[in-house]
């Protein structure tokens, strides 16, 4: 049975993806009292990329918007497993870090962000909102779209 943060996703028709497993010499999330740290994550379906290429080049705003939903999901993810398999011991998002691969000139990188912000807030309510950086970055492994890491609350 769902979860009440599950069940908000599925309201909004999304799920959480497979959990992403680490390309390198790294962990996704670690659990430090009452914080899970998630490394950065990228808009992957399991070990699948969904969406690759610069932002405002190969990509639109709104396409940008959706891989950084999708990369917010991979957070959740990685929050849940961290969390023991329950998504709602986390209570909150505390601080968002961004990086978009983004095109010469592209200049909205926090209209892109939203779409992890937005999601955020809508599972979580006032947990949702939190401290976040949204940075243009000429390159990304395997060219994904966007990266994002997060420290997310957890009721122990």
């Amino acid at each position: 049975m769902a979860g009440l943060i599950e069940s908000r996703l599925a309201r909004l028709g999304l799920s959480l993806p497979p959990v992403h497993q680490p390309v390198a010499n790294y962990v996704g999330a670690v659990l430090s009292g009452d914080q899970i740290w998630v490394s950065g994550q990228g808009p992957t379906w399991g070990q699948e990329i969904r969406y690759r290429g610069k932002v405002g080049e190969v990509l639109t705003l709104e396409q940008g918007k959706k891989a950084a939903e999708l990369t917010c999901l991979n957070l959740l993810a990685q929050a849940k497993a961290a969390a023991g398999g329950d998504l709602d011991r986390v209570t909150g998002c505390l601080k968002l870090f961004g990086l978009v691969l983004s095109a010469p000139g592209f200049t909205d990188q926090h209209l892109v962000l939203n779409g992890a912000s937005d999601l955020l807030a809508a599972v979580f309510a006032d947990g949702g909102r939190h401290a976040r950086a949204a940075i243009a970055a000429p390159a990304l492994p395997f060219s994904i779209a966007v990266e994002l890491d997060a420290i997310f609350a957890l009721r122990t």
